[in-house]
């Protein structure tokens, strides 16, 4: 007995819906624009006002920011590698050489930024409940060694 074209059609329906399922998307990727409103950042902060997550290899995730310096210069920076708290270069990024990841529970990372193997600045990342806000509390020392504490609000677009 030979499957009828619904039959087939019905069957390939369903594992393409049982593959979703195995693989739900994940809420961090896509890309990510900074209220200033709704954000607190220090005088003189760098401000990322674009963030996109995106997946590398099925294992990994890159983060690329985009944004200006206190000047008002572009900036930019792109770093690769996984949530599991071990330092991942950053390129692009005259203040940070690594950044590593920690993930905490499904909405919230924290993350330690390093220049030159020393700790310049921490923030925890908090996802909101729909997925559509993001909070980055970060706390450090700028290049001229104030310190400094921004929270940032973005908007998943």
């Amino acid at each position: 007995m030979t499957p009828t074209p619904l039959l087939a059609a019905l069957a390939l329906l369903l594992t393409s819906a049982l593959v979703s399922l195995a693989d739900p998307p994940n809420p961090w990727m896509g890309t990510w624009k900074l209220n200033e409103a709704k954000s607190k950042l220090s005088p003189g902060a760098v401000k990322n006002t674009k963030v996109v997550y995106s997946p590398q290899d099925k294992v990994m995730i890159q983060i690329m920011t985009e944004g200006v310096d206190k000047d008002g210069n572009a900036i930019r920076s792109v770093w690769t590698g996984k949530f599991d708290e071990r330092d991942y270069l950053v390129s692009l990024d005259e203040m940070v050489d690594t950044r590593s990841y920690k993930q905490i529970d499904a909405n919230t990372l924290e993350f330690i930024a390093k220049k030159e193997s020393q700790v310049i600045a921490t923030g925890r990342v908090v996802l909101s409940a729909d997925g559509k806000i993001r909070t980055v509390t970060t706390t450090g020392t700028d290049k001229d060694g104030k310190k400094f504490e921004n929270i940032s609000v973005y908007e998943k677009q």
